[in-house]
């Protein structure tokens, strides 16, 4: 940002016009500019062009195709958006494919890698991590009779990498950690950490729902092993979109994940007995995938990669210093503390603000036209979402917070 910068109306849209990722707006439904979205890094809003591939796949492919779009497309989906998405966490092809929920391909490569060493019995995880991790882990912590290491990190600044080696040691099978935290946005050093885990021996499994599509991953520089996301949040996928999941390709001949279904098996329409994986990524496919999630999730993904994760990234940050400067000089005094890192490097989308009756306001800004989300159990987080947020937009929306919450 421009050190002179004024924080007011004027100077946000001067960022605006100076805003090199500002025309991508244009690119999505915004059916009520009045409405001020602040939680993309939740739902991020409906590409244009969704629409167009949608109506297409809906009328034309399956309207009249048929059952023959799976030879001609549909087979090839899971495949290829995966190595799409992978190109955007840093993934060479081969090693990233959509199937499932979040949850499901968590639990798959979860359940893959403690398999790997029954002799190691403990599973790292943080104590704020995000629910359904956390829920998965105690489950399969309590049919194997295993023992969770719960990390504890900074409410702010997030778990540092000597926190995670504290944790580590020979009994370590599994450590499974976000990129960036869902409730502050602090970013976990995912290289640093991935030697720190291999060094124990063990593995790690990176959930990266709120770094995908935003921050460059690095997953193959990393070395890392396993790795979820989500395509609804930075990815513009849509409601319930299909997840993705990363095996490294020096563990898909090691691993085998639960959930042994038809699309993941070799040759699956000659319908042989007994389940024979198919090569490859593959093989962690299970059930028939959504051809319409998919075709809205290749689309959204196309977008990120035709922006540049650089350019999303130096937007992330322009526009979450901003926020930031929003709350210092007009959110602080009405007794809000910021919930979030200072620095950019360790800082996510979205920015953290906390007071008391958090929860109170954000009915009170649904209600005057400021969407964002409570988290327990006094943060609201500012969604800003690199190719959909504009300076105005967050400017109106703290603008009307500060009315709501002055005395």
């Amino acid at each position: 940002m421009p050190a002179d910068l004024r924080l007011d109306r004027d100077g946000a849209v001067s960022l605006d016009r100076s805003d090199p990722l500002g025309p991508y707006r244009e690119r999505f439904v915004i059916p009520d500019p009045g409405l001020v979205y602040l939680d993309g890094n939740s739902l991020g809003r409906l590409p244009r062009v969704s629409l167009e591939r949608l109506q297409g796949v809906i009328a034309e492919q399956w309207g009249e195709r048929l059952i023959r779009g799976w030879y001609e497309e549909w087979l090839e989906l899971p495949v290829r958006i995966g190595d799409l998405i992978g190109s955007l966490v840093g993934a060479a092809p081969g090693q990233t494919i959509v199937a499932d929920s979040t949850t499901v391909c968590l639990y798959k490569l979860a359940f893959a890698a403690l398999d790997l060493d029954p002799s190691r019995t403990e599973i790292v995880v943080q104590h704020d991590e995000f629910p359904t991790d956390r829920y998965i882990l105690e489950s399969l912590a309590a049919s194997r009779g295993l023992e969770l290491r719960w990390l504890e990190g900074d409410p702010v600044d997030g778990a540092s990498a000597d926190d995670v080696a504290a944790l580590l040691g020979t009994r370590t099978a599994l450590a499974v950690l976000s990129h960036v935290n869902y409730r502050s946005a602090a970013v976990m050093p995912l290289e640093e950490v991935t030697a720190l885990v291999h060094d124990a021996g063990a593995l790690v499994l990176w959930d990266l729902c709120h770094s995908a599509g935003l921050l460059p991953a690095g997953l193959d520089v990393a070395d890392a092993d396993l790795a979820v996301g989500c395509t609804y949040k930075y990815l513009n996928g849509g409601p319930g979109a299909p997840a993705f999941l990363y095996v490294a390709e020096r563990l898909q001949s090691e691993l085998r994940h639960p959930i042994w279904g038809w699309f993941g098996r070799r040759d699956q329409f000659l319908m042989e007995q007994d389940y024979v994986p198919a090569p490859g990524i593959s093989a962690w496919l299970s059930g028939t995938p959504g051809v319409l999630g998919l075709a809205a999730v290749e689309e959204g993904a196309r977008l990120t990669g035709e922006a540049g994760i650089p350019a999303i990234r130096q937007k992330a940050r322009e526009i979450t210093e901003y926020a930031i400067a929003l709350h210092d000089e007009r959110l602080g005094p009405l007794g809000f503390t910021l919930g979030s890192p200072r620095g950019w490097q360790h800082r996510g989308s979205h920015v953290s603000i906390r007071r008391a009756d958090a929860s109170e306001l954000c009915r009170k800004l649904a209600a005057a036209g400021v969407i964002t989300d409570f988290r327990t159990p006094d943060t609201i987080r500012l969604g800003c979402s690199p190719l959909t947020t504009s300076y105005v937009e967050l400017w109106d929306g703290v603008d009307r917070l500060c009315g709501l919450a002055s005395p």
